[in-house]
């Protein structure tokens, strides 16, 4: 029997509440399709930054490259919010395992459920039809440029005294924008042929080189695949206006991180949206949501998003595409029957339908 490592970051907040059920899904995969799943879990995040005094314990990036493949929970909370530079945040655990593990893609797929076209703030003739694939690079820009805050003269407070000055750097090389490129175009050629490249390149340097690389390796290898090029403002405007319209976006890290939450509210609720975070060995997959510490402990939060990881996961680090397919079908099982969370949940779901965490994985894994 085949037997596949998992490296489990439960993180923080709700993060161990909702991983609990995507072991629960992959143990009821592991028996359906006759492999086997072991488990070894890892510190990330505020609970490592408590128990270590970093956010990303040189052990867990070890146990991580070591396993096939890294399920993660959520990070962050109240209790670690900060400005202070000097000091740990939760965040750099997440930063820190994705350059860690070399994964400079981010796949977030962003679907409508029959069941929950009603959940999405928009108008159903709006969302009729929308399945797109927002291709985000993950290893660049702003979040990993050089940055630094300092006392400046020139920088002077009301007060009269020096003022502080801050500076983040976005940088982009070639080799990073041509590699996040060929995965957009290869995805898109899977689907429906098209490939909408965001940028800023109105404005900023960086992102004119992004689109001439971009144009390069289309006209070069990929002239079968429609290619548009459209400024971030105006994308942000036309995922709410026409959704339906796009099939796979590619764009950079900062607007990857701002227009996938955007793009997640088509769909009605964070805890729907699943990702992958891939590159050139192990892959991490975790929600997009974050770790919501206003309800962790409840057993309220919504373990739909962690469970579509673990679909990502069976298709994209373990090709099981069947049992991908059948994780998928469950849950549209699941909601048609007209189960929900609360954050999912409306005015028609029926009192008796309305469920918490534990129960929604118990019904998916009966669905399966």
């Amino acid at each position: 029997m085949t037997t596949y490592k998992i490296c489990l970051l439960p993180g923080d907040g709700i993060g161990p509440e909702i991983i609990a059920e995507g072991v629960k899904v992959l143990d009821a995969v592991g028996a359906k399709h006759g492999v086997g799943f072991e488990y070894e879990e890892a510190l990330i995040g505020g609970i490592a930054i408590d128990e270590t005094g970093t956010a990303l314990p040189e052990q867990t990036l070890d146990v991580a490259k070591a396993a096939d493949a890294v399920l993660l929970a959520a990070v962050g909370g109240y209790k670690w919010d900060t400005t202070d530079p000097t000091k740990p945040r939760p965040e750099q655990g997440l930063l820190g395992i994705r350059k860690g593990l070399g994964l400079y893609t981010n796949l977030r797929p962003v679907q409508i459920f029959g069941a929950l076209s009603q959940a999405s703030t928009l108008k159903p003739e709006v969302i009729d039809g929308v399945d797109m694939m927002i291709v985000r690079e993950l290893t660049g820009g702003l979040y990993f440029g050089a940055r630094e805050r300092f006392y400046d003269e020139a920088g002077a407070g009301v007060d009269g005294a020096c003022g502080q000055r801050a500076y983040d750097t976005l940088e982009y090389r070639e080799y990073e924008i041509e590699r996040i490129a060929r995965q957009a175009f290869e995805i898109a050629r899977k689907r429906r042929g098209k490939v909408s490249s965001v940028d800023k390149a109105n404005v900023l340097e960086t992102s004119r080189l992004w689109r001439e690389i971009v144009h390069a390796v289309h006209d070069a290898d990929y002239a079968d695949v429609e290619l548009e090029d459209i400024l971030v403002d105006n994308c942000a405007m036309q995922l709410i206006n026409r959704p339906a319209d796009f099939d796979v976006v590619v764009t950079e890290n900062m607007f990857g991180d701002i227009l996938s939450d955007e793009a997640a509210q088509i769909t009605g609720s964070l805890g729907m949206l699943a990702s992958a975070s891939l590159g050139d060995a192990t892959a991490l997959y975790e929600p997009s949501h974050g770790s919501a510490p206003d309800i962790a402990g409840k057993g309220v939060a919504n373990p739909l998003a962690q469970i579509l990881s673990v679909e990502m996961m069976l298709r994209y680090s373990f090709d099981m595409s069947q049992a991908a397919d059948d994780v998928r079908r469950a849950i549209t099982h699941v909601l048609d029957e007209g189960w929900r969370t609360g954050d999912i949940a409306d005015a028609c779901t029926a009192p008796e339908r309305k469920v918490g965490t534990a129960m929604m994985g118990d019904l998916v894994v009966r669905s399966l």
